[in-house]
């Protein structure tokens, strides 16, 4: 009898055959003499939609809402039916015996593989390969440690109660806010209180109210010190103060108060889990999410270089110390050898910063596998991506970085100065860095500003007479509340237990796709539709406390500790009293993306939106379904073949006319080229607001070279 094994991807089916010795291949798998290894596509079957379960659900209407059925039903997905038929015909075949899930090894590939294993009516044994890594070493030790299938069921029931719990509260609430605003607006127990984190430091932003004030600094020479106030504080809000201070105490003499000197170590960081890698890219590289997962997957799938990235744990099992050296060695090419080279002639310092089982969950931290590196078979995204977590991985076994903190304190007449410095005597882990690869985060550059870490000063005593010889007034301004980054959101997220760090990505990937967010460089902006959507839904879905509730009781069904049914029996009261909440709402909600232009259909004033392709026009009504391309920029030059009005373009040299019929185009001249690019695309939006196109380009380009000439 043969064996059949279920993989989630055609890439990582093919590793498999190739590792096992099936080479037979076939249009949905490959075969050999022992296994017949298949793939999922992803999903194959999902959650049956509302019209599976009555036809009039078809129709978005409000009175038939909530849609919460007794029991959930399963279908194929439409788009994956052929890959779905194909895995069910293997199934069904005589020779095969047993089945050997070897879906990813987490919560969603579990689910994906007992869905297709309950539709296609799979009867026989199972087991589960469990394995961190793609390389053939780990494909080999997975299989001679196959596990029983029914070891899984609690984390199959776990991400059961996920799917319903998402479709019963995203399909029920988003439904209703679209029907009661005739808008789409979309819901979700993870996706609404992400958005209303980001709404809430706006309101933060919004309200917030700067003022003026200054900080006075003495230079004692050899040394600077700054003022502070009997609490602390270094500000002066009133000016006066400030002027005062600085006449009264330049040239005076004052006495070093106290002098406080502290041998610091500060531990290696911990070994990198999804959401803390997303994080560091986001800050040095600029990666999305979405972007870091893409290429982590890679990394993962196609080379082989990195252990199983949808990992929540920064710890390694104790089974594993025996790899980290061999680890280790892989590592030790190119940029890496001088650095971990000297740390494979001895035994490796294990601590419990790296070794901890108590606090790995399904998988380990996110760490090399044992496999050549090889850094000219990767891209440039990869390379820097691998570098962050390579060089995590060395830092690991490197000793604290020690440094001498010092922190004095001056006395003049009644003042207090005070300042910090440190003296560093071992870099430790650091050193890995070379100081210019381990960049601080905001929170840690914020307490150096404070500190004064990295201030090197004199050799002072308490007692010493000490002279200020002038002193500097500086004006500033109280800043508000910085707006997200995605890091920082990824960051409170995680804290609040907002999603998973396989789903992070994606959540805020579908808030920027569904227009609720944009990101304007690399900072977090909800839009007018965002702000108005965070309104609409009902209070308990707007913070995170509610969902991070549900995530740890999911956790506890997973562990056996909790139980379906009431988790979700009271995730339909849950549905039931945000639909009546919404049915029941005064509120208005008002397009923020309305443009002039009219539906051809209904007559109704068009929406823009963004697209990959860029924007495009579509008609707020659900059942109309009106969509076209965005308005082209006419203006008021004609071609000069067929007389029509050129499209505006801007290029690398400027801005351009083109003709949309014959595609002439011709460059604006010499003297309106002379605005700078910067000034083209604020004018270019300026004048695409105006009503009325190609009237009065040319005026604001003049006016501009007006302004510039100073004239």
């Amino acid at each position: 009898m043969k064996v059949l094994v279920l993989a989630e991807k055609p890439s990582v089916a093919r590793e498999i055959a190739r590792v096992m010795g099936s080479r037979e291949k076939h249009k949905s798998h490959i075969e050999g003499p022992k296994y017949v290894v298949t793939w999922a596509l992803g999903h194959l079957v999902g959650l049956a939609e509302p019209e599976d379960y009555d036809s009039k659900y078809a129709s978005w209407n409000l009175e038939d809402l909530p849609i919460l059925p007794k029991s959930s039903k399963l279908k194929v997905l439409r788009e994956s039916n052929h890959q779905f038929k194909a895995v069910q015909q293997l199934m069904k075949r005589q020779d095969i015996g047993e089945l050997i899930v070897a879906t990813d090894a987490a919560r969603e590939g579990e689910l994906l593989a007992r869905w297709i294993i309950q539709m296609a009516n799979w009867k026989k044994p199972f087991r589960r390969l469990w394995i961190s890594s793609q390389t053939d070493k780990a494909i080999k030790e997975g299989f001679a440690k196959l596990l029983p299938g029914q070891q899984f069921d609690r984390l199959y029931e776990s991400a059961r109660c996920r799917a319903e719990a998402d479709w019963m509260i995203g399909l029920n609430v988003t439904r209703a806010l679209t029907c009661r605003y005739n808008a789409q607006l979309s819901a979700g127990r993870v996706q609404t209180p992400t958005l209303g984190m980001i709404m809430e430091r706006e309101k933060e932003i919004t309200q917030f109210r700067s003022q003026e004030y200054d900080t006075l600094t003495a230079d004692f020479g050899d040394f600077q010190a700054a003022w502070r106030a009997e609490n602390g504080d270094s500000r002066m809000f009133d000016r006066t103060q400030a002027e005062a201070l600085r006449r009264r105490l330049e040239g005076v003499q004052g006495t070093v108060a106290s002098v406080k000197k502290s041998e610091k170590n500060e531990p290696h960081p911990l070994a990198y889990d999804l959401t803390e890698l997303q994080r560091d890219a986001n800050q040095r590289y600029g990666f999305s999410a979405k972007q870091t997962s893409n290429v982590l997957q890679r990394l993962y799938e196609q080379h082989k270089l990195v252990t199983y990235p949808r990992t929540d744990s920064r710890y390694v099992t104790s089974d594993m110390v025996g790899t980290l050296k061999e680890r280790l060695s892989s590592v030790a090419v190119g940029p890496y050898a001088s650095l971990a080279r000297p740390l494979l002639r001895n035994n490796l310092p294990i601590t419990k910063r790296i070794v901890d089982d108590s606090k790995v969950t399904d998988h380990h931290a996110i760490i090399p596998t044992e496999q050549t590196l090889l850094l000219n078979q990767l891209s440039p995204e990869e390379r820097k991506l691998y570098d962050l977590i390579a060089r995590r991985f060395i830092s690991l076994f490197y000793p604290p970085a020690r440094y001498d903190a010092v922190a004095v304190s001056v006395t003049v007449g009644q003042e207090t100065f005070q300042v910090k410095g440190t003296t560093i005597k071992d870099s430790g882990w650091r050193a890995v860095y070379d100081g210019s690869h381990y960049d601080m985060d905001d929170e840690e550059a914020d307490d150096r500003e404070n500190t004064g870490r990295g201030v090197i000063l004199p050799e002072l005593k308490k007692g010493d007479a000490v002279r200020i010889q002038r002193c500097l007034v500086r004006a500033g301004r109280t800043m508000p509340p910085k707006r997200y980054t995605e890091a920082a959101l990824l960051a409170q997220m995680e804290k609040h237990g907002l999603g998973t760090p396989a789903t992070r990505a994606d959540l805020i990937e579908k808030l920027v796709s569904s227009d609720t967010i944009e990101r304007q460089g690399n900072v977090m902006h909800p839009t007018g539709k965002g702000k108005q959507l965070i309104e609409l839904a009902a209070p308990q879905l707007r913070t995170p406390e509610l969902t991070a509730r549900w995530e740890a009781e999911l956790e506890r069904i997973a562990r056996g500790q909790g139980k379906p049914e009431p988790f979700l029996n009271s995730i339909r009261a849950m549905a039931k009293e945000l639909v009546s909440t919404v049915k029941n709402s005064n509120a208005e909600y008002k397009p923020h993306n309305v443009t002039n232009s009219h539906c051809p259909n209904c007559g109704t004033k068009l929406l823009e939106k963004k697209g990959k392709q860029g924007k495009f026009l579509v008609c707020p009504i659900t059942d109309c379904g009106y969509r076209r391309a965005g308005e082209k920029r006419l203006s008021n030059r004609r071609c000069p073949q067929c007389h029509k009005k050129m499209e505006m373009k801007e290029g690398k040299a400027g801005l351009y006319v083109r003709c949309l019929s014959c595609g002439i185009t011709e460059t604006l001249d010499k003297d309106k080229q002379r605005v700078n690019k910067r000034e083209q695309q604020k004018l270019v939006k300026q004048y695409e607001k105006q009503e009325s196109f190609g009237s009065s380009l040319g005026d604001l380009l003049k006016a501009a070279m007006d302004q510039k000439q100073g004239k």
